[in-house]
C-alpha cells in the first residue's frame, strides 16, 4: 500500500490540495497556488488557523511560499526552502515577489530608516533572511524595497559559511522557543536548519525528518567514544550538534535556551527522563 504523505510537506486536506498531489491523494479541489513573499521579520507558521496554541516553525523575512488558500487572515502555504505547510497570517505576505541578491550572514540584524546608527530601526531580520540589495554602501546597504542594513551583517546568494557548527555556536544563550527560527528564539531542529542553511547545506525542518534524511550513521557505543565535531545526536523528539567528541550544543527546555554542555552530563540526564540516544548522524562539510 502507497505510504499516505506527510502533511507537514505536502500541502492536502480533504477539501484542497496541491495540482502537484492530483492522483497521489483525495481532495475536492486541487489549485497550483501563487507565489508570495513573507514581509515580515519571522512569520510564525501554525500547523492550524489557531493562534493560541503553539507554532510549528517560523518564516524568515524575504523566503518565498505557494500560497494556496487566503480565507479569514489566514494563508494556507508551502514555504519554498524546506517544503514545510501551514498556515500564516496573511498581512505576512505580499504577492509582489523580488528575486533576493543577499541574506543575512550574522545572528542577526535591522532594518534601518537612514544608513546611520543612530537611525530608528524597523525589523528584526534573523540569520538567512533574505533580500534584494539596490545600492552597496561602505557601512550599509539600500534594499530594494527600501530600508538599509549594515554592509558587513550581509552575504550574496551563494555565499555561505564554511562550518555549521560555528554558526551553532554564535547563537549559544538564545532563548529556547518551540517552532523559533531567529536569535529571538530557537528549538532544537531550528538550531540545525538555521546552521546548516547558513553553511549551504539542505536540512529538513524536524528532528525526525533530519534524523532520517541527514548525514551517514554512526555506531553508538556504550561509552560514547569515536565521535567528531559536526556529529547530530538524536533522541526521540530531540537533535544536539557535537561541537567536539565530549561537548553537544543544543536548544533545550532545561536550559530554556542554546547551550552546550558535556555529552556524557546532557545524556545522563535525558535518559533519566526515558529516552536515550535513537541515533548518531555524521555530517560532512564542517569546516576546519
Amino acid at each position: 500500500m502507497p505510504s499516505v504523505p506527510d502533511t507537514r510537506r505536502h500541502p492536502y486536506r480533504a477539501d484542497l490540495a496541491a495540482e502537484t498531489l492530483r492522483g497521489r491523494v483525495d481532495a475536492t479541489r486541487y489549485v497550483e497556488g501563487a507565489l508570495h513573499q513573507v514581509v515580515q521579520g519571522a512569520a510564525p507558521l501554525w500547523p492550524r488557523p489557531d493562534a493560541s496554541r503553539g507554532w510549528a516553525t517560523q518564516l524568515l523575512y524575504g523566503e518565498t511560499v505557494r500560497v494556496y488558500e487566503q480565507k479569514d487572515g489566514w494563508a494556507w502555504v508551502q514555504a519554498a526552502r524546506d517544503g514545510y505547510v501551514g498556515y500564516v497570517p496573511a498581512d505576512a505576505l505580499s504577492a509582489e515577489v523580488t528575486a533576493a541578491t543577499h541574506r543575512v550572514s550574522v545572528p542577526g540584524t535591522f532594518i534601518y530608516t537612514e544608513p546611520d546608527a543612530k537611525a530608528l530601526t524597523t525589523l528584526h531580520l534573523g540569520l538567512n533572511s533574505l533580500f534584494r540589495v539596490a545600492e552597496v554602501g561602505a557601512s550599509f546597504v539600500k534594499l530594494a524595497e527600501g530600508g538599509f542594513v549594515p554592509t558587513r551583517h550581509i552575504a550574496e546568494i551563494g555565499a555561505f559559511a564554511s562550518d555549521f557548527v560555528a554558526v551553532a555556536e554564535q547563537l549559544v544563550g538564545t532563548p529556547y522557543v518551540w517552532g523559533g527560527k531567529t536569535r529571538l528564539g530557537l528549538d532544537c531542529s531550528g538550531l540545525v536548519q538555521t546552521a546548516m542553511h547558513a553553511a549551504g547545506l539542505d536540512c529538513p525542518r524536524d528532528s525526525d525528518m533530519q534524523m532520517a534524511e541527514l548525514g551517514t550513521p554512526v555506531g553508538v557505543r556504550s561509552d560514547l567514544a569515536g565521535l567528531q565535531r559536526g556529529d547530530l545526536v538524536f533522541w526521540k523528539g530531540h537533535v544536539g550538534i557535537l561541537t567536539d567528541a565530549a561537548t553537544v550544543l543544543h536548544a533545550n527546555a532545561h536550559h530554556m535556551a542554546v547551550a552546550a554542555e558535556p555529552f556524557k552530563v546532557a545524556v545522563e540526564r535525558i535518559a533519566r527522563s526515558g529516552s536515550a540516544i535513537t541515533a548518531i548522524k555524521r555530517i560532512e562539510r564542517t569546516g576546519a
